[in-house]
């Protein structure tokens, strides 16, 4: 009976964290329109931090129950997940046109911060200092697009969006946080208990179970771009949340206390930074992630499920 009612608070948490990421997402970029802060920086900055939210709350809140397993485990599955199965399946549903900018920069950059982590793990913790540079390298990411948005031609901006009401974004978005908080307890909790009852390791559940609840957001907002044909959407979601996950998530959990890094995650890593590749590798040919690579991406990462079951 307890086992029941643990996957029900898991299935609740999965529930909160979805629905608080909608919520903060919409509020915040509400508030964004209404203080004139262009179309694209809310993009790429508020949707790609909004959708990343429930990674930072369980990462944290894992970090401080002191399950680091589920705080490492979280971010790096989440982003194995976010590009060879969310890509991979916003790939089949339609061709994904990718920008020369992601391909020449945000690609790239993602890589070089997910080897950054990878280093930084080699001595079995992320320490503050470790936490330091990534918040630096965060901050240094934000002030790029600051700087590219504002050279932006202004011809190509969107029309604006009349969003909510100040007062409403307001709630909306406190309110989005307060729920991807509570269901991130719920999640990590339910979870490692989950993990206990089936003799699992917390490296296995945060990298599937709390990897695929916490990816929700990126899942439901780059399937919904891709059959809306916005592959800028599908594709920049995805990079932009994998960097945020290490450099947010992880840098700042390690400002706060130090994150253990199992040596078995060397091996994850390692993954991580193949399904990127993979994908630099896949879009370079014609500017595009096609059908046949979104097929590939699925079929490798079935494969690295088989492997750590």
């Amino acid at each position: 009976m307890d086992i029941i009612l643990q996957f029900g608070l898991l299935v609740a948490g999965f529930f909160m964290l979805g629905k608080g990421a909608d919520w903060f997402v919409e509020g915040a970029a509400s508030i964004a329109t209404r203080f004139g802060i262009p179309q694209l920086v809310i993009g790429l900055t508020i949707v790609a931090m909004g959708t990343s939210a429930p990674e930072a709350a369980v990462s944290l809140a894992a970090a401080l129950k002191g399950s680091a397993d589920i705080t490492i485990g979280n971010v790096v599955g989440s982003n194995i997940m976010n590009v060879l199965i969310i890509l991979g399946i916003s790939a089949v549903i339609t061709r994904l046109k990718v920008a020369k900018s992601t391909i020449k920069i945000e690609i790239p950059f993602m890589i070089t911060v997910t080897a950054l982590l990878y280093v930084q793990g080699l001595d079995g913790v992320i320490t503050l200092m470790d936490g330091a540079l990534l918040a630096a390298v965060f901050i240094a990411y934000l002030l790029y697009l600051y700087i590219v948005t504002r050279q932006a031609d202004p011809t190509e901006e969107t029309e604006e969006i009349a969003g909510y009401p100040l007062g409403q974004a307001l709630l909306w978005s406190a309110a989005g946080m307060a729920l991807i908080m509570v269901g991130s307890n719920v999640t990590v909790g339910a979870a490692t208990q989950l993990a206990q009852f089936a003799g699992l390791s917390e490296r296995f559940i945060g990298l599937t179970i709390v990897a695929l609840g916490t990816s929700l957001p990126e899942l439901f907002t780059s399937v919904t771009a891709a059959r809306k044909g916005n592959a800028d959407i599908a594709i920049g979601n995805i990079v932009g949340s994998n960097i945020f996950n290490i450099l947010f998530v992880v840098g700042f959990s390690a400002l706060i206390t130090p994150v253990a890094f199992a040596k078995a995650f060397e091996f994850d890593m390692w993954i991580a930074l193949a399904s990127s590749f993979m994908l630099l590798f896949f879009v370079l040919p014609t500017k595009a992630l096609e059908r046949w690579g979104g097929v590939a991406m699925l079929l490798s990462y079935c494969g690295y499920l088989w492997y750590i079951l």
